[in-house]
């Protein structure tokens, strides 16, 4: 192909919405049958199925482990959970600092000392079995950091990590320094490996670019973690409840909902940018929400149900359905975790997406650079004379 025709601009949509961009064996979501996946398997029949790890050796692997690859797989990972004595010691500073910023605000710092302590160097410069040992590091570490950072920030003493218990149930272990409930656990576990991944979001992109250049795994996850943080992407589960706090009551939904959307607000929890169907996910935690029970959940049921008919009169054809941080929040409260450590959690399950991506991007050296349209004023002009002064 001739240089200039392999160069020509190509029009791509406002987000890059729709625009393939690689090819990937990770998974897929298709957003007009609300169906998504990991691998060849459904993703919410290994959240509803699976253990964390089952899914977690998935996603780097290809295939489900059997009994002795789990074993096996479940011994390694947990030995790499407890943190080199250099980050540890670093945290009750982190943590004072990002006091107000939350935890992972104070993860990003701890991830560059963890990969800088540990030696990771260049994905360009290592082969693919020190990248998944890179990998299986960080992910295992992300739970111990970003609990120990919550409880710091509480004047509390971080919690050791336990090799005897599995990642779910040692993540809500150091959260709370209890023994965890197994309901409870479970609650989590499913959550947390339904949001593993999820075709090339904002976050996995950002991984996937940083990747593409060659960077450390510690650069690469710093960089997902800062897309994650924002709002409009994992920063809503939190926000989404707060809505539910807002209404307060049910006479008080309709008016609400209208007020808002009239002033032309968004409505957190409702619409996606790919599924143009009920969230899957969202679906999988209503119910494990519903088997909870009890007055929130059933206001949270009450408000979907009236807030799908009034964006759908208030908004026609925009198909604005909830999403999955309306019920993940609700199941989070109902599992007794702080708020606060909603998005944290999110980024301890999607921690595993953004490793198995970032190890398929090193396979190719291709680095991503597109292009931009200029529309400022039109170059070149006169520069303006210097008036001595």
């Amino acid at each position: 192909m001739p240089i200039a025709e392999a160069n020509a601009p190509i029009e791509a949509p406002r987000g890059l919405a729709g625009v393939i961009v690689t090819e990937t064996q990770l998974g897929d979501v298709r957003g007009r049958e609300g169906f998504y996946h990991y691998r060849q398997y459904s993703a919410v029949e290994l959240a509803r199925t699976r253990t964390f790890e089952d899914v977690w050796y998935l996603m780097l692997h290809g295939a489900l482990p059997d009994a002795a690859q789990l074993a096996a797989f479940r011994a390694e990972t947990a030995a790499l959970r407890p943190l080199p004595a250099a980050v540890r010691d670093a945290l009750p500073a982190l943590a004072r600092a990002g006091a107000l910023a939350g935890p992972l605000a104070g993860l990003r710092t701890a991830l560059s000392l963890l990969g800088a302590s540990a030696g990771f160097r260049p994905l360009y410069d290592i082969d693919a079995d020190r990248r998944r040992a890179d990998a299986l590091a960080t992910v295992a570490a992300v739970p111990t950091l970003l609990t120990a950072l919550h409880r710091l920030a509480q004047g509390q003493q971080p919690v050791e990590p336990r090799p005897d218990l599995g990642h779910a149930a040692n993540y809500l272990y150091m959260l709370t320094g209890e023994e965890p409930d197994p309901r409870r656990v479970r609650a989590i576990e499913a959550y947390l490996i339904s949001t593993i991944d999820h075709g090339f979001n904002a976050s996995t992109f950002t991984a996937r670019v940083i990747a593409s250049t060659g960077a450390d795994l510690a650069a690469c996850l710093v960089g997902a973690i800062g897309a994650l943080s924002g709002p409009l992407h994992g920063g809503a589960p939190s926000r989404a409840l707060d809505t539910l706090d807002a209404i307060g009551t049910p006479d008080r939904i309709d008016s609400w909902i209208r007020e808002r959307v009239l002033r032309g607000e968004r409505i957190m929890g409702f619409g996606h940018p790919v599924y143009r169907t009920e969230d899957p996910r969202s679906r999988m935690l209503r119910g494990i929400a519903e088997e909870f029970g009890g007055p929130l959940v059933e206001f949270a049921v009450q408000v979907e149900s009236r807030a799908e008919v009034l964006l759908a009169e208030l908004k026609p054809g925009r198909e604005l359905h909830i999403n999955v941080e309306f019920y993940a929040g609700v199941v989070m409260e109902l599992c007794g975790l702080p708020r606060e450590m909603f998005t944290p959690t999110f980024c301890a399950a999607r921690v595993v997406g953004w490793s198995a991506n970032i190890l398929e991007q090193a396979e190719d050296s291709k680095i991503i650079r597109p292009a931009a349209r200029y529309v400022g004023p039109p170059p070149p002009q006169p520069l303006p004379e210097v008036v001595p002064s």
